[in-house]
């Protein structure tokens, strides 16, 4: 054999490993963007109900506040609280405070479109994003989580717990901020779970979803 094809030959089986090594490389890269994409997915969602996360809320908040800036067009955030949760943590225990809140999920879910985007914000409160909803549609809905969470029937362990929740309405505006939406929320729920038999202005025009610890609803 001719020096010349020793060397083409060394050349030849150089490449072989070149390739496999490339090849190695592409799919240990595959599988950390695989992993990657799978740990941003899980840092954007609620480990226990399996819905986004706070973070994940108001990053989409925030997108469709922009929406209604350049397009126009209503929309609203629901923010739900669930009654009676530390209650059911306190005599019941922490395993069944957990999977009311996971039951409470699904009614939500169930309650809605699917397009709304549905989210755990804290231990026990929710959120809800209505894109092409008005005021009025948004309280529709708010009554509608409330009349699936009060029919709901929901037995652990031999018990069956009695399930409500308390839901505001905060609509979105262009220039609208976040938190600024958030927090008109937040007010609009707890004016309805302290309200009682009073009436806020607000339910004066528009109807009225309240929890079950509160009055009539409108």
């Amino acid at each position: 054999m001719a020096d010349g094809d020793v060397e083409q030959a060394v050349s030849f089986d150089e490449a072989v490993v070149l390739v496999e090594e490339i090849r190695r490389l592409r799919s240990e890269l595959e599988k950390s963007k695989a992993r990657a994409a799978e740990l941003a997915g899980l840092a954007l969602r609620d480990p226990l109900v399996g819905l986004a996360n706070r973070r994940s809320f108001l990053a989409t908040l925030a997108n469709l506040i922009a929406r209604v800036e350049r397009y126009g067009g209503p929309a609203a955030m629901l923010f739900v609280d669930v009654d009676g949760l530390k209650a059911i943590n306190d005599t019941f225990g922490h395993v069944v405070g957990d999977k009311t809140l996971v039951e409470v999920a699904r009614l939500l879910v169930a309650s809605v479109r699917k397009a709304d985007f549905v989210a755990r914000l804290s231990g026990d409160e929710f959120g809800v994003l209505l894109e092409h909803a008005d005021e009025l549609s948004a309280w529709e809905t708010a009554l509608r989580v409330v009349e699936t969470v009060d029919d709901s029937q929901f037995c652990v362990n031999g018990t069956c717990l009695s399930l409500s929740v308390a839901v505001g309405v905060g609509t979105i505006q262009a220039g609208d901020t976040p938190e600024a939406v958030l927090a008109r929320a937040d007010t609009s729920m707890y004016r309805i779970k302290g309200a009682g038999t009073a009436r806020p202005a607000a339910a004066q025009r528009r109807p009225r979803a309240i929890s079950r610890q509160g009055a009539e609803r409108y």
